[in-house]
C-alpha cells in the first residue's frame, strides 16, 4: 500500500505544510488506491479526479505567506446524500441520478474552506435507510474484512473507503447510527456530534423535514484516528443560517468534578457478544491506568430510549415512505414498512411522546453528572450476513436489537465516538463512548486515552 494512503488526515496536513509531500502527491496516491481497490469493494461511486488534481495544484501553488486552513491540500470523500457542487446528490436511487446541487452542504463548504479537497463520492443504501449498503443505482458495497458480512450503513461507502486507504477522511450522517454502524463493522472511527453542533442543509428540495430528522439527524466526520475526528469537528462545528437548529457552542467545556466512566457491558433485551464485552472491559482498564475512576453502571431506561427512537422514526417515515415509494425498491419499502409497524407508540399524542423524550434527556444528563463518560458497545450484535435486515420475518427485529445502544445518541441528541480497538476472529472490534450534550470534548478525551492503548486495525487490503 502506498505509504501516503496509510496516514491520517492530520499527518498528511503536516507533511503538506512542511513541504515533505505535495498535495498533488497525496491526491494522486489516493486516486491510485481507488483505482486499485475500489473494484473489489465498490465504496467509491464517483471519482472527482480532474477537479481534485486542479485543487491540489492550486494548493501547492499557494504562496507561503497565504493563509492556510488546517486541512490544506488533504483529500476527503463525501456520502452521496450530502450536497457537493459538481456531482449529483443521488441518495442511492436511480430517479435522482442527475439531481445536481447548486450549493455545497455546510459541512462540505467548511471542509473546502479549511483547505481540504473533494476527492470522491461514496455509496449508501437507498435514502440511507438500511444498516447494509446497497442500492439499485450503484450496487452493493462490500465489507473489506469479509464480503459476506454487512459493512454497516448507511455511511458504508465512506467507512469502507477509509478502511481500505482510499481516503483519509469522510463525511457522513447519522439518524440511527449511520456514522457509527459502518465504523464499527469496518474498523474505523466516527463522531456523532450533538444535534445542532454541525449544521445540516441541502440545496435540492425538499429543504425541510419532519420531527425525526430535525431532532435526530446529524452530519459528522469519519476517520481512522481520534485526532482526525477532533480536527474535523473544529472545522465543521458552528451556526449556519440554513440550519435553524445549528448553534455556536464552545468545543471545550469545564472540567468534570471527577474523571469517572461508567462501563456498560450488558444492554436490556440482548446479550452483548463476548468479544465486545472484552473490549469494553479493556477500555475500562486503560482509562483506570490513566487515573480515571471506572465502574459498571447502567444508564437510565435504555429500553425506553430505543422504543422512543422507534416511535419517532415510525411517525415520520411511515408518511415519508408513501411519498418516495415510486423511487425505492420493493424490498426497501417492505422493510421500512415492517420497521414502522413495530412501533407501539406512534399513534400516541405527540405531546406524550416528546414529553417522554424530554424526561429521558433530563435523566441522562443527571446520570452524566456522576459519570461524565459512558463506555459501552457500538453494536449489541456482531456484524451479520449481507441482506439479513431484509428478511421479512427476522430482519426488522434484528435491526432493532442491533442498535439498542446506538439509539441514545439520536433520541437524546448526545455526542458519541465509535472507536476501533483491534481485531478478533478476523473482524474489527470496537466500543462506543457517550458524554452529555455539547461534551464532545469528553468523548474525544476518553477515546484518545483508549486509542493510545490499542492497535489501529486499518487501513487494510480488502479480502478478495
Amino acid at each position: 500500500m502506498e505509504t501516503l494512503c496509510t496516514l491520517s488526515a492530520t499527518e498528511l496536513a503536516a507533511l503538506i505544510a512542511t513541504g515533505d509531500a505535495s498535495s498533488r502527491e497525496v491526491v494522486e496516491a489516493h486516486l491510485a488506491r481507488i483505482d486499485a481497490e475500489n473494484g473489489s469493494v465498490n465504496a467509491v461511486t464517483v471519482v472527482l479526479a480532474e477537479s481534485a488534481l486542479e485543487a491540489a495544484d492550486a494548493a501547492d501553488a499557494a504562496r507561503d505567506d497565504a493563509p492556510r486552513g488546517p486541512l490544506h491540500g488533504v483529500p476527503f470523500t463525501i456520502k452521496e446524500n450530502i450536497d457537493c457542487v459538481g456531482s449529483a446528490t443521488t441518495h442511492g436511487v436511480p430517479a435522482l441520478e442527475r439531481s445536481m446541487p447548486w450549493r455545497d452542504a455546510p459541512a462540505v463548504a467548511r471542509m473546502k474552506a479549511a483547505g481540504a479537497i473533494a476527492l470522491a463520492r461514496t455509496n449508501l443504501p437507498e435514502f440511507a435507510l438500511r444498516l447494509c449498503t446497497d442500492n439499485p443505482l450503484r450496487g452493493a458495497t462490500l465489507n473489506p474484512w469479509n464480503p459476506h458480512l454487512t459493512p454497516g450503513g448507511s455511511s458504508g461507502g465512506d467507512a469502507v473507503a477509509l478502511a481500505t486507504g482510499m481516503t483519509p477522511f469522510g463525511l457522513g450522517n447519522d439518524i440511527g447510527g449511520s456514522l457509527r454502524n459502518p465504523a464499527y463493522c469496518c474498523g474505523v472511527a466516527a463522531l456523532k456530534p450533538t444535534t445542532g453542533r454541525v449544521p445540516r442543509a441541502g440545496s435540492i428540495p425538499p429543504l425541510d423535514f419532519g420531527w425525526a430528522l430535525q431532532t435526530m439527524a446529524v452530519d459528522g466526520p469519519m476517520a481512522r484516528t481520534v485526532a482526525d475526528l477532533r480536527l474535523g469537528l473544529s472545522v465543521l462545528a458552528g451556526r449556519d443560517v440554513r440550519d435553524p437548529r445549528s448553534v455556536d457552542a464552545p468545543l471545550q467545556g469545564p472540567a468534570p468534578a471527577a474523571r469517572r466512566a461508567a462501563l456498560v457491558t450488558q444492554v436490556p433485551g440482548v446479550e452483548t457478544p463476548a468479544e465486545t464485552v472484552a473490549e469494553i472491559e479493556r477500555a475500562g482498564r486503560i482509562l483506570a491506568a490513566a487515573g480515571w475512576e471506572v465502574e459498571p453502571a447502567e444508564p437510565p431506561e435504555l429500553e425506553k430510549v430505543t422504543l422512543i427512537w422507534l416511535d419517532l422514526i415510525a411517525i415520520d417515515f411511515s408518511v415519508l415512505m408513501q411519498s418516495i415509494r415510486p423511487m425505492v425498491s420493493r424490498p426497501l419499502y417492505d422493510y421500512m414498512t415492517a420497521v414502522c409497524d413495530m412501533s407501539a407508540g406512534r399513534d400516541a399524542p405527540n405531546s406524550e411522546l416528546h414529553a417522554a423524550r424530554s424526561r429521558l434527556i433530563r435523566l441522562w444528563s443527571e446520570f452524566f453528572v456522576r459519570f461524565p463518560v459512558v463506555v459501552g458497545p457500538t453494536w449489541t450484535r456482531l456484524p451479520w450476513p449481507v441482506d439479513a435486515d431484509l428478511e421479512p420475518v427476522t430482519g426488522p427485529r434484528l435491526v432493532l436489537d442491533t442498535v439498542r445502544f446506538i439509539t441514545p445518541g439520536n433520541v437524546l441528541g448526545i455526542p458519541s465516538v465509535a472507536l476501533p480497538t483491534g481485531v478478533a476472529a478476523g473482524l474489527p472490534t470496537g466500543i462506543q463512548i457517550y458524554a452529555d450534550l455539547w461534551r464532545e470534548d469528553l468523548c474525544l478525551e476518553a477515546a484518545e486515552i483508549v486509542e493510545s492503548g490499542v492497535d489501529r486495525p486499518t487501513p487494510i487490503d480488502p479480502l478478495r
